[in-house]
């Protein structure tokens, strides 16, 4: 039997370690070719820069090194000040820590912490010892922005979520229809809701892990859509908290649990919506043109009804104004 190296390797260790373990080692192995001291220190800044996008990978270098040099800015004057001793390293601590939360560069402390530790070792802030831990973080930093510049693209998982959340969406609005016919609710519900939900939040966690490996050619597509699918999900969990109560005569009940399932059937990426909202707005006229309730409870259902239709109404504008947000080649993919 033939096995995969590479996908061996990816499945058992994962990318991201794989990157981490061959990426400290590289950052010890040249910090010790430049002849750096505490080349250890240029590993541990890899380990802590790897991330899982590429623009991550790259803010957050830019915000270490930020970091860094006023961490070597602040110590050094304390310890001319002060002296190398622990009353300077931690008068250090107070004055840096809080300034780098205000410049919005916190990844940073704890690694320039460790750096503006080797001149307390030393005692010494001489250029020298400076140079020594830009050049580490440089190396550091640099080595995880290199191992960041390949990501293994995603979108093909992310399709694959869209059609597990359709599917579910889809199977949601069939037993809506269902229960419309016949009062009785699935006995399932609870779990598919749970499942569309976890769907849900691993999709968009995914497109945004897609949209942020992308610099020049940049997509939001998908983030798009995964927030257009959960706002929709808000209302279909809406509509399930108000379906216990619907008591409806067969003629209205037919009507609207066939229209719920051609919204079922018709659900998939590429449909704007416009047809079925046309077909809903047609079904409320006919609804306004029916005899009026004669009695209290027969008012109830008839506005619970409309209620629903309504509601079914802002789900299918969701979609339509997630349509008419696109440009370019999405566009043109959609259906009426």
């Amino acid at each position: 039997m033939k096995i995969n190296i590479r996908s061996f390797v990816r499945g058992y260790f994962g990318l991201r370690v794989l990157k981490t373990a061959v990426g400290a080692a590289a950052a010890i192995y040249i910090a010790e070719l430049l002849g750096l001291k505490y080349a250890v220190s240029a590993g541990i800044i890899t380990i802590l820069s790897i991330q899982n996008t590429k623009k991550t990978s790259i803010i957050l270098a830019i915000q270490r090194f930020g970091s860094t040099v006023l961490a070597l800015f602040i110590s050094g004057v304390l310890f001319i000040s002060i002296g190398y001793n622990p009353v300077a390293f931690g008068v250090y601590l107070i004055a840096f820590i809080p300034l780098a939360v205000r410049l919005k560069i916190a990844d940073g402390i704890v690694v320039s912490s460790v750096l503006v530790s080797h001149l307390l070792v030393e005692k010494s802030i001489s250029p020298y010892w400076i140079k020594n831990e830009l050049l580490l973080m440089a190396v550091g930093a640099g080595i995880a922005i290199l191992l960041n510049i390949y990501m293994p693209k995603i979108e093909s998982q992310i399709k694959e979520d869209q059609r597990k959340i359709e599917e579910k969406m889809r199977e949601i609005l069939i037993h809506m229809a269902e229960t419309l016919r016949d009062q009785s609710v699935y006995i399932g519900e609870e779990k598919l809701y749970s499942e569309l939900e976890i769907l849900l939040e691993e999709g968009r966690e995914r497109a945004y892990r897609n949209l942020n490996n992308y610099f020049i050619y940049e997509s939001r597509y998908y983030v798009q859509y995964m927030e257009m699918r959960i706002m929709q999900f808000e209302i279909l969990r809406y509509m399930r908290s108000n379906f216990a109560r619907f008591y409806m005569t067969f003629e209205q009940t037919e009507l609207v649990a066939a229209f719920t399932e051609n919204v079922a059937l018709a659900l998939h990426e590429y449909n704007s919506a416009e047809g079925l909202i046309e077909e809903l707005r047609e079904i409320l006229n006919i609804c306004r043109n029916q005899n009026l309730p004669k009695t209290r409870e027969e008012f109830e259902n008839r506005a619970m009804l409309f209620q629903f239709l309504k509601d079914l109404e802002y789900l299918l504008e969701i979609k339509l104004n997630f349509k008419n947000s696109l440009k370019g080649e999405y566009l043109m993919k959609f259906e009426k």
